[in-house]
């Protein structure tokens, strides 16, 4: 019997930006790699899928977020998102994707625009 086809990274991203608009922290989680890194450039990099998914945890907390995929480009291993949200927010995502798991990712978005258009604190 054949082998089930692999999600290619863009299906990956796909499931990803549905179970991030689900605001799921742990559902999120299960798509990255043990030993991930998740690096969005205005923070520090976050390391393991326990550290990211608590890292999505304490931002579903924070705010109501909402990512509206523009496009999503594939090269070999890696889907970049090209993103929105509906109070003007736009960012792009790059995601390494390995047997299936998320292995990197690094983010681009204005944080300073972020806190103003959610009403957080700008610390």
């Amino acid at each position: 019997m054949p082998d089930e086809p692999s999600m290619t990274p863009r299906q990956i991203v796909d499931e990803w930006v549905k179970r991030f608009n689900e605001g799921n922290a742990a559902s999120i989680a299960e798509l990255y790699a043990e030993e991930a890194v998740n690096h969005q450039v205005t923070q520090a990099p976050v390391t393991g899928r326990a550290a990211i998914q608590a890292m999505f945890a304490r931002e579903f907390a924070a705010s109501d977020m909402v990512c509206i995929p523009e496009t999503i480009h594939e090269a070999g291993d890696v889907a970049i998102l090209e993103w929105r949200d509906p109070v003007g927010l736009r960012g792009c995502g790059f995601f390494t994707v390995k047997n299936e798991l998320i292995v990197f990712q690094r983010g681009y978005w204005d944080k300073l625009s972020f806190l103003k258009l959610h009403n957080l604190p700008l610390a």
